[in-house]
């Protein structure tokens, strides 16, 4: 199987400081679902695993989040594409949890769910939280400018060796083009 894992806010969808709190505010980044769908077509599986402790702050619950997760999958299933799993942490950062990343508890969960190891598997995100969950599980964690991605360059911390690029869709074409010359 080859798997890949995706943040979703400032990967997939437009992110806000304010947290995405409604489907209206769910509204996906350019070139992202085509990135999506070209990653289905090339024989990946896509799994989500989002941070949400909105859902903790109390500023839009499970329900809600269902809905946007929906829009999504339908969103992507019209190009062709497929989410085989999103994993999604509603804990806020106090909460102790061993599921919102850094830590790397979704992206076991993915692997578990999914029976698979995640050894060298991309892990595309736009902060260094992502990074270094996927660094604890050996992924290879990749780093889009999108979202929070500038401001996780301007900080600097953490990125030795780590990929950048300037969206999904770039982060995709690399990606595609190395499968083609393995």
């Amino acid at each position: 199987m080859k798997l890949i894992i995706l943040d979703r806010d400032g990967v997939i969808n437009y992110d806000s400081d304010d947290f995405i709190k409604s489907v209206d505010e769910f509204r996906f980044l350019p070139g992202s679902l085509d990135a999506m769908a070209q990653l289905s077509k090339a024989g990946y599986t896509i799994a989500v695993a989002t941070n949400q402790s909105g859902i903790g702050r109390g500023f839009y619950d499970i329900a809600t989040l269902e809905k946007m997760h929906d829009k999504l999958t339908a969103s992507l299933s019209e190009l062709g594409g497929k989410i085989s799993m999103i994993a999604f942490c509603p804990h806020g950062p106090d909460d102790g949890c061993d599921c919102r990343k850094p830590k790397p508890g979704m992206y076991h969960q993915i692997a578990k769910a999914l029976n698979c190891a995640l050894d060298n598997v991309p892990v595309i995100g736009d902060s260094l939280r992502d990074l270094q969950a996927a660094q604890i599980v050996n992924a290879k964690p990749i780093l889009v400018r999108t979202g929070k991605g500038e401001r996780t360059l301007a900080n600097g911390e953490g990125l030795d060796g780590i990929p950048v690029y300037s969206n999904l869709s770039a982060a995709v074409a690399a990606l595609l083009m190395s499968d083609l010359n393995e």
